[in-house]
């Protein structure tokens, strides 16, 4: 908090208004309100007037949970996660570890990526595996726990944690070749309504249904994916570009209308 900031006193410390608050760390008012609605973060004591004022334990505990969010944590699950309170010091500390391992993790795979296109560019031949050795299989949580739920990303996780390295190569391998193989039908200008293009879309789909633990995606969430494919350049990158997530998105929306409906 800088030194304009409306810091008040009272027994047992310092505390701050609900405005000052939002200004000073970026949720609004109306996002403290929810999280005290959920019971996430309690303000330290509401005025007569309704005004809620946040002392220094307050603030560690959204330092916490800003700190988890940056990492697209859902509230449900930042709620567990701060079962134990912990002062400020140890919040920081422990946002800075997280900061750290994820530097380490994206030094790798900037590596891993760089060597991919010196190799490309220098006209070197590569296989399928060297091509997504950079390819982060954590990197899309956020966009599953908010578009299919925490219970798809979870499940997904736990299948992941229950295997050993050897069968954790193998489901990476799969998973290569199951992109892999849509990515060459799409490149091969196949038809997406033809029988071999729509075998392929239907292994993508049990190929999902096991990364969800079981759960087969319905019709809404098969084309959400499908419509995920070409809206993040991301996804569209590991089909080869745009173009290709394009074919591939048409070939599974008209799977999911003939078997999903």
């Amino acid at each position: 908090m800088n030194k304009k900031t409306n810091q008040q006193h009272r027994a047992g410390g310092a505390e701050w208004p609900i405005k000052d608050v939002a200004r000073a760390t970026g949720p609004t008012s109306r996002a403290l309100r929810h999280y005290e609605k959920i019971g996430l973060l309690l303000p330290s004591r509401v005025a007569s007037n309704g005004y809620r004022f946040y002392g220094e334990p307050e603030l560690s505990r959204l330092y916490r949970i800003l700190s988890l969010r940056a990492l697209d944590l859902p509230l449900a699950s930042i709620q567990v996660a701060l079962a134990d309170e912990s002062t400020l010091e140890r919040a920081i500390a422990d946002h800075l570890a997280l900061l750290e391992a994820r530097q380490v993790a994206t030094a790798q795979q900037i590596a891993a990526v760089q060597l991919t296109l010196d190799t490309l560019q220098k006209g070197r031949t590569m296989s399928i595996e060297e091509i997504f050795a950079g390819f982060d299989h954590g990197q899309y949580e956020g966009e599953v726990r908010e578009r299919w739920g925490d219970s798809a990303w979870e499940a997904s996780a736990k299948r992941r944690d229950n295997m050993g390295a050897e069968q954790q190569r193998d489901d990476d391998q799969r998973s290569l070749d199951v992109n892999a193989a849509l990515r060459s039908a799409a490149e091969s200008g196949d038809d997406p309504a033809g029988a071999p293009f729509q075998a392929l879309v239907a292994h993508h789909h049990r190929w999902v249904t096991e990364y969800w633990g079981g759960r087969a995606p319905n019709l809404e969430e098969y084309t959400g994916l499908a419509e995920l494919y070409v809206a993040d350049a991301r996804f569209a990158a590991t089909y080869g570009g745009q173009p290709n997530a394009e074919v591939i998105n048409g070939a599974m929306k008209i799977w999911a209308a003939t078997n999903l409906s």
